[in-house]
């Protein structure tokens, strides 16, 4: 099932002229700005895998709630070993957090400067998360300063998909959404959503990561499967990945229309 990405072409900010952009945020919509990374996603599937998902999960959810969705930040915080294999994959090219809170906070405050009041990060790459946070916080503290109100939401889409569909798609214990990396969850959505883009073919045997209750640095990468890849993925489909995207977007709709629901005066 090849979900075309096509579709949702008339959300996206960058495919619109200014003026057009303009007109659109005269109705006061929800803009979205996806952020990924570029990451090692074992020998089967694409680096630029979290951007990606996010980038299309995002697409889906503008879509339904009549918002905008900004392009996609590609590149995110540096990858970790128990999350993401960690930074000694070659091809893995991550920015220092300062970096990537920068960007949050410049975005933000362009956002703010259009007139835009409604804002979704939608975040494909766990280690993002707290840096996102810094961003946003650092913007809204400059931007109560100049008394421009701005309503920001941050989420990982994967905290929306429905426990009872995470069940039916483990026949053993889930493992987690940290050790899921380039596992069975990402590598279905991506042959629902970009099949040509996964090498069967160099599927790695399953294996799974292995790690303390600590952390090491500089980076060795014990514990880390020699694939990159966390969690065994080769039950993935192409079916359980419609079956997550959709569960997942119609609950990220839900959850963030409601967050939404009362406009700011």
């Amino acid at each position: 099932m090849h979900m075309n990405e096509a579709a949702y072409a008339h959300c996206r900010i960058d495919l619109m002229s200014w003026t057009r952009y303009r007109d659109r945020l005269a109705d006061d919509p929800i803009i979205f700005v996806p952020v990924g990374a570029l990451e090692q996603h074992g020998p089967h599937l694409p680096m630029g895998c979290d951007a990606i998902l996010a980038a299309a999960m995002t697409a889906r959810v503008a879509d339904a709630l009549g918002g905008l969705q900004m392009p996609t930040l590609t590149y995110g915080y540096k990858s970790q070993a128990r999350s993401g294999g960690g930074q000694l994959f070659p091809g893995t090219t991550s920015l220092d957090g300062a970096t990537l809170t920068s960007m949050v906070q410049d975005i933000l405050r362009e956002l703010a400067r259009h007139g835009g009041r409604r804002v979704v990060l939608v975040n494909g790459h766990v280690e993002n998360q707290w840096f996102l946070t810094e961003g946003i916080d650092l913007a809204l503290r400059e931007l109560s300063l100049s008394g421009k109100a701005m309503q920001v939401v941050r989420c990982e889409y994967w905290n929306y998909t429905p426990q009872p569909v995470l069940e039916s798609l483990f026949e053993d214990t889930f493992p987690g959404v940290d050790l899921e990396h380039a596992a069975l969850l990402e590598t279905s959505m991506m042959l629902a959503l970009h099949p040509e883009l996964v090498d069967l073919e160099a599927m790695p045997e399953d294996a799974l990561g292995s790690f303390p209750g600590h952390d090491r640095y500089p980076q060795d990468g014990r514990g880390v499967p020699a694939s990159g890849v966390l969690a065994p993925a080769s039950r993935a489909s192409a079916e359980k990945g419609a079956l997550l995207i959709e569960s997942t977007v119609a609950a990220m709709v839900a959850a963030l229309g409601q967050a939404f629901s009362e406009t700011m005066r």
